[in-house]
């Protein structure tokens, strides 16, 4: 089957998380189809083993365009740094709000500060990372569109993991609210929601995905790649998705029809 291609010539992409894993390869993906992108992390350093270029360096190195701002999204104003950073590029035409913790701890055990670290990257961060580059788009008068990084665990429960599900779940109606509000302003929101992607999101989960080492089967057989994500991500923001908002577009590999 053919691979779609995507077209972001002239647009200025924001992607927070994107130094690593699913993060990175949706702003490699970005800048292969010619956008500007803004890498928005706490690290600029990669953790993936098979990376050998900070995220920006390698968008620069396949002849395109971008930069790193180091940034804390749990931050209202740092998001609002890096927004601003991209004005000089013309402004936010794409805002990825990928960056996330995941943190497991039993229900009975879990304390207010974990409760409020894991909260304040996944949760909070969505929120002002899709308001601030609203406000940016509105005021340019330009709309654009919004791809947040959900999970299976937006809809789905595991054990040891409420705090986490229930930063995801979040991210879902931060997701639907933003698209309802955002609609007559031509800005679009959707969020992708990764399976059992293989990344070193967690230490050691990527050689266990490989291995087939799955919490549940999963129908296709396979851990998902990073590069599966982005390729949804890149849809969603694309006008291929010009009439779709407020969506929750699973990428499990069928994970949760099982």
């Amino acid at each position: 089957m053919g691979r779609t291609r995507f077209d972001f010539d002239g647009e200025t992409v924001i992607v927070t998380g994107g130094s690593s894993g699913i993060g990175r390869a949706i702003a490699l993906g970005f800048g292969d189809a010619g956008a500007t992108v803004i890498n928005a992390d706490l690290r600029e350093d990669p953790k993936d083993v098979d990376a050998d270029l900070p995220t920006h360096e390698a968008v620069e190195d396949g002849g395109g365009r971008a930069e790193f701002v180091r940034t804390d999204v749990s931050d209202p104003e740092a998001i609002e740094s890096v927004v601003a950073a991209a004005r000089e590029f013309g402004g936010v035409d794409v805002m990825v709000n990928n960056a996330g913790l995941f943190v497991e701890g039993e229900f009975r055990e879990v304390t207010p500060e974990e409760f409020d670290r894991i909260h304040g990257v996944n949760a909070k961060g969505v929120f002002f990372g899709c308001q601030a580059a609203a406000n940016d788009m509105i005021d340019r008068g330009e709309g654009g569109a919004i791809v947040n990084t959900a999970s299976i665990s937006s809809t789905l429960a595991q054990h040891g993991q409420v705090q986490y599900d229930s930063t995801k779940g979040a991210v879902r109606m931060i997701t639907r609210g933003a698209a309802l509000e955002l609609a007559g302003h031509d800005v679009r929101v959707n969020a992708v929601a990764p399976g059992q992607i293989a990344t070193e999101f967690l230490e050691g989960w990527t050689e266990e995905a490989e291995e087939g080492d799955f919490l549940k089967p999963v129908p296709q057989g396979r851990a998902g790649r990073p590069e599966d994500v982005a390729d949804a991500a890149l849809f969603l923001a694309s006008e291929g998705a010009g009439y779709t908002t407020g969506e929750l577009l699973h990428v499990d590999g069928g994970w949760q029809i099982c």
